[in-house]
């Protein structure tokens, strides 16, 4: 099965962005380059998840390279803070996400793979392909192909993490997501709440 490819290899901007208010917020990665705009869907958790292991990525590229690759220090605000760009259109819900390092242009790749249904799986498998690549073992239909600098990666991280602490605050005693009317907290048996 053949997978649709969106590929932005120099992408005029990459961002993690909301839809909605908070405890309602829907979650999208969106990359444009000209005129072309992919958005897809992701959970809260994924974004930050996303972000974290960026960071890692980083980290490595700039302990293994000695310096010889330039990766900025990690930056407290991020210099995009507009919203995302309309239309917003949902291309597909992100399942895997892949990150690797393309020494070839100096550039951290992100790969975003769309979430596959295992019903709609075959139930006869072919055996696998030693010199398959990891992307050819991800069963999806469509994928997002990101190519973007350190730099703007410390920009994307600083971003994705200042959209997922704007969410709703936590309660201190279960960690869950307190709404504005407060919550049932499940260490108080089943009181309510209220937001703090």
């Amino acid at each position: 099965m053949a997978i649709l490819v969106h590929r932005y290899d120099s992408p005029d901007r990459f961002v993690a962005g909301t839809v909605g208010q908070p405890g309602e917020r829907t979650f999208f990665l969106q990359a444009r380059e000209g005129n072309r705009i992919t958005s897809v869907v992701v959970e809260k958790q994924q974004v930050s998840v996303l972000a974290e292991h960026l960071e890692r990525v980083l980290d490595e590229i700039l302990r293994r390279s000695s310096g010889q690759v330039e990766v900025p220090p990690p930056v407290s605000r991020a210099s995009d803070t507009s919203p995302l760009d309309a239309p917003i259109t949902e291309e597909f819900r992100v399942g895997t996400m892949t990150i690797a390092w393309d020494p070839t242009v100096n550039r951290v790749v992100i790969e975003l793979f769309s979430n596959v249904d295992q019903a709609e799986e075959s139930e006869e498998e072919a055996p696998p392909d030693p010199d398959a690549s990891a992307s050819d073992e991800i069963d999806a239909d469509e994928v997002i192909v990101v190519k973007i600098s350190p730099a703007y990666a410390r920009d994307f991280i600083a971003r994705a993490q200042a959209l997922v602490a704007a969410g709703r605050p936590a309660c201190p005693f279960c960690l869950q997501p307190i709404d504005a009317e407060g919550h049932i907290c499940p260490r108080a048996n089943g009181y309510r709440r209220p937001l703090f």
